[in-house]
């Protein structure tokens, strides 16, 4: 049987189905390009990759005993991000015009993405893409935080007329796997 023949048996959304090597390639190098632009300071380069119609979610850990985990009983969920694309856009603003206390001097990020796997959805044109996420943040001379969780991202492939095709986010949800932060702010994006 075929790679793509397999593809298509392989039922959508279980963990078992795959995508063939060259869109994972390509789904692949279009996250590390994303987080590229967040280390280089290219907001709006990011926030074109951004859909209009995106869910940015970012929750931490909440501790749970093991028994209460076994009876299906989890504590709230705590957000600290439920983003619109309207309200990332505010978020790149405020960080433009360089009157962002909390990014003074700007943070020197790495956005690390690793172990990624892709699934495809109901969507033709949409996958998820699994990753393991960590984020280094340096500021000032001994301020250093670590975020480490994982990330689900929905992304969408995008055909412009007369254009190679593209890459789009439109869900990104972070789990942390910190239960409590302890960074001074929250002013860099994940």
């Amino acid at each position: 049987m075929s790679e793509t023949a397999a593809m298509e048996a392989a039922p959508v959304g279980l963990p078992h189905a795959r995508v063939p090597h060259a869109l994972h390639h390509e789904i692949e190098q279009f996250l590390f390009d994303e987080a590229a632009l967040l280390d280089e300071w290219r907001f709006r380069d990011w926030l074109d990759l951004m859909a209009q119609d995106i869910h940015y979610t970012m929750r931490t850990t909440v501790n749970a005993q093991t028994r209460d985990r076994r009876r299906g009983v989890q504590p709230p969920t705590t957000w600290i991000f439920n983003d619109t694309h309207f309200q990332l856009e505010r978020r790149v603003a405020r960080l433009e015009t360089g009157m962002a206390w909390a990014e003074e001097p700007p943070s020197r990020t790495r956005h690390l993405v690793t172990n990624l796997r892709v699934r495809p959805t109901a969507s033709p044109n949409e996958y998820e893409a699994h990753v393991n996420y960590l984020l280094y943040r340096a500021q000032k001379e001994r301020d250093e935080t670590i975020y480490v969780g994982r990330r689900i991202d929905r992304v969408r492939r995008m055909a412009n007329a007369g254009v190679a095709p593209g890459w789009q986010v439109c869900r990104r949800e972070i789990a942390l796997d910190q239960a409590v932060l302890s960074s001074h702010n929250l002013s860099v994006l994940f």
